[in-house]
């Protein structure tokens, strides 16, 4: 069995009303098709983030649709558990908007790594007070809109690779400055292995040791590459050299395998590539760890 910690549908009702979200993303025939064909017997369900909301007037409402039609397409096919969106702008509402999202069915909450050009402030830690006592998982999702560097840079190839990647390591990052990981006992997924992050362990620790001993940087209690191993990844069809970096930083409990469907379609070759370490720890990255997230 394989399971799928990052797939995308966008329901025919939202999609009218973003600029790229069209065709297949709203085809829940094709993906049912891609989860029986690929025999993945349980996935996650996550939004990319949108530009609904500019034409619906507000991104509350982009969430009472997203939600109340992702509710349904649970209720329908048992292989897919979903993450809510939520308005993190309504936070004074969290306690009873996340309750409602768990009582609905959800089993984690979606979140984009910054939101208008900004980044997760430590004052919505209440938004994670809520979710931690619903025992409910946060998967991290890129900004798709006004990521970090797009006031700078507007290119149809460089914001997806470059400034995606970026937006959702620096959320990262801000989480593990604010203390997050150890303040909440939440199962964090950030999606395509965190971005640029696993690639900088060693700099991470090299940087933060040199600038303790200068008294220039708050004391963390431990090193940055020790707090990051609290947080999970999801593959999103990473290369198998970079899945090797993502396991030396995160630890092989911590990666999830995700397909990132519709964009990343070629999941036999995807998951083939794991052969390479070894039956237990593909084992474990395909669906073990993902059964460990979500358990019933």
């Amino acid at each position: 069995m394989l399971c799928d910690a990052h797939i995308h549908f966008i329901p025919q009702e939202l999609s009218v009303h973003t600029s790229f979200y069209k065709g297949v993303w709203t085809d829940k025939g094709k993906l049912y098709d891609f989860l029986d064909i690929h025999n993945i017997g349980k996935a996650l369900l996550v939004y990319p983030s949108t530009d609904a909301h500019m034409k619906l007037g507000s991104f509350g409402e982009v969430c009472r649709l997203y939600n109340a039609m992702i509710e349904g397409l649970v209720k329908e096919n048992n292989k897919i558990g979903a993450a809510a969106i939520i308005d993190v702008n309504n936070s004074k509402n969290s306690w009873e908007i996340i309750k409602e999202v768990k009582d609905k069915g959800f089993s984690a909450v979606s979140l984009p790594s910054s939101f208008d050009g900004e980044f997760l402030k430590a004052e919505a830690h209440s938004l994670f007070e809520a979710i931690e006592k619903n025992e409910l998982a946060v998967f991290i999702h890129p900004q798709t809109m006004n990521p970090i560097g797009f006031e700078r840079v507007k290119d149809p190839l460089l914001m997806p690779v470059l400034e995606y990647s970026f937006d959702i390591s620096m959320c990262l990052g801000l989480f593990m400055m604010q203390g997050v990981f150890d303040k909440f006992n939440i199962k964090f997924i950030f999606s395509a292995l965190g971005g640029v992050i696993p690639f900088l362990k060693m700099r991470f620790d090299r940087v933060y040791s040199m600038l303790r001993s200068r008294g220039l940087v708050k004391d963390l209690g431990k090193m940055p590459s020790q707090i990051l191993r609290k947080v999970y990844v999801d593959t999103s069809g990473a290369t198998f050299k970079n899945i090797e970096l993502a396991i030396e930083l995160f630890g092989e409990d911590k990666i999830l395998w995700g397909s990132d469907y519709p964009v990343n379609s070629p999941v036999k070759e995807n998951v083939s590539v794991l052969d390479g370490l070894g039956r237990d720890r593909k084992e474990k990255i395909t669906f073990k760890n993902f059964m460990g997230v979500f358990a019933e």
